[in-house]
């Protein structure tokens, strides 16, 4: 019995036609994930009425988590090529990582926002969200190829673009959630 294995992308051979028959479907899940997201944040109007400041900070949290995942899926991905990884051992080093890396970072933008706009709950919420964020993109990261490799899925086409949708959806939601949280209590 032969073990499936995903046909891995090369797109110094592959004709364009074919590069992007394996790409558009991911595509689209950005774009449809993209216009999910636009319609959440409109769902939460009235916290960035309540301080539009909030919305200055929107960019850089999602950033972040997008970051720090896509640097955790790389090199997961590059290792699932090589045989060379072993899920639990990623999962439980790189939620380490990302605890420690939304710890320094959520304490740097919190006192940036702090400074910036003389506002504790705008660096509260804004901290709190970047420890958050980052905290749970590595294991997103980490789930999405490991399931797109077990479906035999390559997980270097696939795995880019619907993580970064999913990570862009748990950080636009835990956002808005803890800036509710803190501005609307």
């Amino acid at each position: 019995m032969s073990e499936k294995h995903p046909q891995l992308e090369d797109d110094a051979k592959e004709k364009i036609s074919l590069l992007i028959e394996h790409r558009l479907p991911w595509l689209v899940v950005g774009l449809l994930g993209g216009i999910g997201l636009t319609l959440i944040s409109s769902g939460f109007e009235e916290v960035l009425v309540k301080n539009i400041g909030l919305a200055y900070f929107i960019p850089v949290i999602v950033y972040m988590a997008d970051a720090v995942g896509t640097q955790t899926e790389t090199v997961f991905v590059r290792n699932l090529a090589k045989k060379q990884a072993t899920f639990s051992t990623y999962l439980i080093k790189e939620l380490l990582l990302g605890l420690s890396l939304g710890l320094l970072f959520g304490l740097l933008i919190g006192v940036f926002a702090f400074f910036a706009f003389k506002s504790v709950s705008i660096a509260l919420t804004v901290g709190v969200s970047m420890f958050a964020t980052m905290s749970v993109a590595p294991v997103i990261a980490l789930i999405v190829p490991a399931l797109l490799q077990k479906e035999h899925t390559d997980p270097a086409i696939g795995a880019g673009p619907f993580t970064t949708v999913i990570q862009d959806f748990v950080s636009l939601v835990v956002y808005f959630f803890i800036a509710s949280i803190i501005l609307l209590h």
